[in-house]
């Protein structure tokens, strides 16, 4: 797949900082990719965080860079993986 606006929304504004949630069926490794998120480069921001339920897993990417239109976020950390209970 690829990425879908309707599925980027935002938790919390404050200071020029902005957390956002999204959420796709895609792997991790194709959201965390460089130009994933090109489609959102207007509103993104070098630092935003993304909380991001992907591919079955959970966890949080970072904006590292947004250039040209070319968005690229941190590698997924992931929350939670195990749960030994």
């Amino acid at each position: 797949m690829a990425f879908l606006s309707k599925d980027l929304s935002v938790l919390a504004y404050a200071n020029g900082f902005t957390l956002w949630h999204y959420t796709t069926p895609d792997a991790a490794t194709a959201v965390d990719g460089s130009g994933y998120f090109n489609g959102a480069a207007d509103m993104l921001r070098v630092g935003d965080m993304v909380l991001a339920n992907a591919g079955g897993g959970s966890g949080v990417l970072v904006i590292a860079s947004n250039a040209g239109g070319t968005v690229d976020a941190t590698n997924l950390t992931a929350f939670g993986t195990t749960n030994s209970d």
